[in-house]
C-alpha cells in the first residue's frame, strides 16, 4: 500500500475518532462539556493566584508551578492532537500537584484560588482532612 493509501487511513480514524467524540459529548450531562473546557485553564489561574499567596509553602508553590509549566508546554508524554486522552497527562500532573499542595496549605486558600466551579477543585482534592 502506498504511503497515500496509509494517509487517507489514518485521516479516515481521526475524523470517525472525531464523530464518536461528538456522540459521546452528546450524552454527557448539562454542564460537564464547559467544565472540562475550562479545568486546564482554572488550573493555570489557580497556579498564578496560589504561587503569589505567602500561606502558600515554597514546597508547594514549586510543586503547583511545575504543575502550571506542564500544561503551558507544548511538549508532552501524550500529544494534544490525540482525541480524549490528549489532555490527560496534563490532567494527572495538575491533580497530584493541587492534592500535594492541599496536605500543606489550608483548603480554603486553594478553593478561594480556584476561579471555576467549587465543585470541580472538592473532586479533585477528595475528602477535607480533620
Amino acid at each position: 500500500m502506498s504511503w497515500w493509501g496509509w494517509l487517507a487511513i489514518s485521516f479516515g480514524a481521526l475524523i470517525c475518532s472525531w464523530a464518536a467524540l461528538v456522540v459521546l459529548a452528546a450524552g454527557l450531562p448539562e454542564g460537564t462539556l464547559k467544565e472540562l473546557a475550562g479545568f486546564l485553564p482554572a488550573c493555570v489561574t489557580t497556579v498564578r493566584v496560589l504561587r503569589k499567596d505567602p500561606r502558600v509553602p515554597t514546597r508547594a508553590k514549586l510543586a503547583i508551578g511545575i504543575a502550571g509549566l506542564w500544561v503551558l508546554s507544548p511538549i508532552d508524554l501524550i500529544p494534544e492532537f490525540l482525541p480524549i486522552i490528549g489532555p490527560l497527562d496534563d490532567v494527572i500532573v495538575v491533580a497530584l500537584a493541587f492534592r500535594y499542595a492541599a496536605k500543606q496549605v489550608p483548603r480554603l486558600v486553594l478553593l478561594d484560588a480556584w476561579p471555576a466551579n467549587p465543585a470541580t477543585i472538592e473532586r479533585l482534592l477528595g475528602p477535607a482532612r480533620p
